[in-house]
């Protein structure tokens, strides 16, 4: 309990850090970074206008995300775990937006996720499948995005989940995979009934990827 108090506060502060590269990279291929900086309520600080995901929404989903952590994630996994969280929450809300995970942020996050993996648990075997997980999610998810179910941008993620996954073994991979489909599955039918997209509406599968990544790496760890 005491954990997912202690998260949910310091997910709630580094919300708020988070927001101006939520808003920042939230531009269509092609285009250059947003340089407003937005406040908590998503106004933009020098001319009020609306940018950047909805107002606290980015803290709100920072802090769910720090109070799981705190309350489900084993001690020595924090460190890669929260580097996916602070990288797998900015990269939600800007595929949420303009559908694309920029490499300027997936590059970043599977850099510091090869780092973090070896110290989260310094047997080599786990190495391995660990290595093996990501090299398997990324060819998998390159495979879906040449025949054009996922976006490349997903393909470019998958790698760092598949490492994180294979920290808690090769069912946590199998189950996160899973999880992956049925978040996004539940998200499109809520967009439907909500009449906010339709069936050939184009949606953002790199929210479903982090959360159901996020869902099977607790369930295994805690």
């Amino acid at each position: 309990m005491v954990g997912a108090v202690v998260g949910a506060v310091l997910g709630l502060f580094a919300g708020a850090l988070l927001r101006p590269a939520a808003a920042r990279y939230a531009v269509p291929s092609g285009e250059p970074w947003r340089s407003c900086l937005p406040t908590p309520l998503g106004r933009c600080a020098r001319h009020g206008e609306r940018v950047g995901p909805p107002p606290l929404a980015v803290e709100a989903a920072a802090a769910a995300t720090g109070a799981a952590l705190g309350a489900w994630a084993p001690e020595r996994w924090l460190p890669v775990l929260v580097w996916l969280a602070l990288f797998g929450t900015v990269l939600g809300f800007v595929d949420a937006a303009v559908k694309r995970l920029p490499d300027a942020l997936t590059l970043p996050l599977f850099l510091g996720t090869a780092v973090l993996v070896p110290l989260a648990d310094h047997r080599p075997a786990v190495w391995l499948r660990c290595a093996l997980a990501a090299a398997a999610l990324g060819l998998a998810f390159l495979l879906l995005a040449l025949l054009a179910p996922v976006g490349l941008g997903d393909a470019k993620l998958a790698p760092s989940l598949g490492a994180v996954l294979g920290l808690a073994g090769w069912p946590a991979v199998y189950a996160g995979v899973l999880y992956m489909w049925v978040v996004a599955a539940l998200w499109a039918v809520a967009l439907l009934v909500l009449r906010r997209a339709g069936r050939r509406s184009e949606l953002a599968f790199g929210p479903a990827m982090l959360l159901g990544t996020l869902a099977a790496v607790l369930a295994a760890g805690g």
